[in-house]
């Protein structure tokens, strides 16, 4: 199974994937299309994905063709902006958020269940 991205791209997503993850946690993949070790860490999610065992929303943000909507993201969930970075909304808030190497699917299932 190939990971289920779901474009990013319009700032009311924001507000409706916020709202969404009352219900269940929603995931935000920021990614620099230029960036090797961006294109490493979205290669290491599509390769886990499918033994990760999540079965959440996860979105996928373009970063260089829609960088007004990261700053967005650092505002609403007070998290500092980098690339690449994962995030867990969780109750309209974000209770995951790593950066770089430090992107592991593993540690989202700890903070999922």
């Amino acid at each position: 199974m190939s990971t289920p991205w779901l474009p990013l791209t319009q700032p009311e997503q924001l507000i409706d994937l916020a709202q969404a993850s009352h219900e269940q946690p929603v995931l935000i993949f920021k990614h620099s299309t230029t960036c090797s070790i961006s294109a490493a860490a979205k290669g290491k999610i599509e390769r886990q994905w499918a033994d990760s065992g999540l079965d959440l929303p996860i979105y996928y943000l373009d970063l260089l063709r829609f960088r007004p909507l990261s700053a967005q993201i650092a505002e609403q969930f007070g998290v500092r902006h980098e690339s690449p970075q994962l995030l867990l909304i969780k109750d309209g808030e974000c209770t995951y958020d790593a950066s770089h190497m430090g992107i592991r699917l593993s540690d989202v299932q700890a903070v999922v269940k």
